[in-house]
């Protein structure tokens, strides 16, 4: 009873471990969460599975032209039917003591041949037919075949198409989970901000409460302070809900239960100083490292030997094989040789002009790949044209707003204490706690601005 109580308590014990485990939150730094996303993510897995199943591909197709053997078991029965072989005489078969054979002049030795033939070609015991079991193994071997060699060669460049849409996936991936960190940090941050100046501002609205009571306020300073704090309140709501469903998306992103607990470990302020804006703006552009214009290569590869699959179509294609068959109930009646070997040469003639038309669809898949190619390459050239022109004028509004932030915020102390010792109005303190909150709200506005257009330069470069 007592190893038994033991045991239960051991289960009890780490149930509850297990379950503290699993409700402990996680702690992400931007790094982690960006390669727990490329963990368990859903739809990158499902990118690498598909990579995967294209190297499967390949070993189907060479598979085809490796040697194929195959078994088989026949059973047949004929319900015991009467096969009966008559090649002419009648019933009673050949006479030879009859006319017109007893009118011939013939020795010993012609009327023994008489004799047989008269036998062989007279009535003869119908043959019953067995039952008939038998085993066959037959191997078979492509000798030669155009469109199997450039296959197998498609069948690679296709895995590679694969592998790289899996790096295109992570790269997306990693821009949507950094997106989203950025954003959450910015809204916190923000919510920060509002928290601690909804605080001021609930002091000082009791504190102009109790002036007015005591007759040395007016009934409009504390209906304006009124109204201040109420809309205040009202945007830290609205905020908190907004990251509440920037959470929802970022677990998404990274795999994890909708209802898990994810803490942000990285702050702005760190982010903002790991970014060298100097290096960014003068690093060199290689378009041959891009993910994209690498898709486009492997394509026009592909269309290449898609097009070699069809002009082959107008070769032969040779084949053996050998097969053996070992009997194990048969009838008396069988011509069928246990051994068969021999080999098929397929030689294409006449298709209608089918494929004609194939190589020309070929041909004009080819030219079309090879155009959107230089497509995505001018495309790429623009893009990076204007993703350094938006993180200079980033960087730049990044500047400004700092500075704007750090005068906004010396105003609105400095009408608080005015205001304190009477010397502003309730005006003047909401006007200038406005031109606060919206001094903040396009600074970390600035800041993600800066932030997202580095994530966009270092996607482009495929430094991400």
């Amino acid at each position: 009873m007592k190893v038994k109580q033991l045991f239960l308590m051991t289960l009890v014990l780490a149930g509850s471990q297990l379950r503290a485990q699993e409700q402990q939150p996680f702690r992400l730094t931007l790094a982690q969460a960006r390669e727990y996303a490329l963990q368990h993510n859903k739809i990158l897995l499902n990118a690498r599975d598909q990579a995967v199943s294209s190297k499967e591909k390949i070993r189907e197709s060479i598979a085809q032209g490796l040697p194929q053997v195959n078994g088989s078991l026949d059973y047949m029965t004929y319900f015991n039917y009467e096969m009966e072989f008559s090649f002419g005489g009648g019933e009673g078969g050949i006479d030879v003591t009859q006319p017109p054979f007893s009118e011939l002049p013939y020795d010993d030795g012609d009327r023994e041949i008489l004799l047989i033939l008269g036998s062989m070609f007279g009535s003869s015991e119908p043959i019953i037919m067995d039952d008939q079991l038998s085993g066959q193994v037959q191997i078979s071997q492509l000798i030669f075949s155009g469109q199997y060699i450039f296959g197998i060669k498609a069948a690679k460049i296709a895995r590679q198409l694969a592998e790289q849409s899996v790096v295109a996936s992570e790269l997306d991936i990693k821009e949507n989970v950094t997106n989203s960190y950025y954003i959450i940090l910015t809204t916190e941050q923000t919510l920060e901000i509002i928290g601690e100046n909804l605080a001021n501002l609930t002091k000082i609205q009791q504190h102009t409460e109790n002036l007015y009571k005591a007759g040395v306020a007016e009934e409009t300073d504390v209906d304006q302070l009124r109204i201040t704090v109420s809309q205040l309140k009202n945007t830290q709501k609205a905020l908190e809900r907004m990251n509440q469903l920037n959470y929802n998306v970022l677990k998404f992103q990274l795999g994890v239960a909708p209802d898990a607990e994810i803490t942000l470990v990285d702050d702005l302020d760190r982010l903002m100083e790991s970014i060298d804006s100097q290096s960014a703006l003068m690093t060199d552009f290689d378009i041959t490292k891009n993910i994209n214009y690498r898709l486009m290569e492997s394509q026009v590869a592909l269309n290449k030997k898609l097009l070699d699959i069809q002009n082959m179509s107008y070769a032969p294609t040779i084949a053996g094989f050998y097969s053996y068959t070992e009997k194990f109930i048969t009838t008396a009646f069988d011509l069928t040789p246990n051994h068969l070997a021999g080999f098929n040469m397929s030689v294409p003639i006449f298709s209608g002009g089918m494929r004609r038309a194939q190589v020309a669809q070929a041909k004009i898949n080819l030219n079309i790949s090879r155009r959107n190619q230089e497509m995505v390459k001018d495309q790429l050239e623009t893009q990076k044209r204007q993703l350094l022109f938006n993180y200079q004028n980033a960087l730049e509004n990044f500047n400004t707003q700092k500075e704007n932030v750090a005068v906004a915020g010396r105003v609105y102390k400095s009408i608080q204490n005015k205001y304190q010792q009477g010397l502003a109005s309730s005006l003047d303190l909401t006007q200038a706690n406005s031109n606060y909150l919206n001094a903040e709200n396009n600074y970390l506005s600035s800041v993600l601005t800066m932030l997202q257009a580095q994530t966009s330069l270092d996607k482009l470069f495929n430094l991400l």
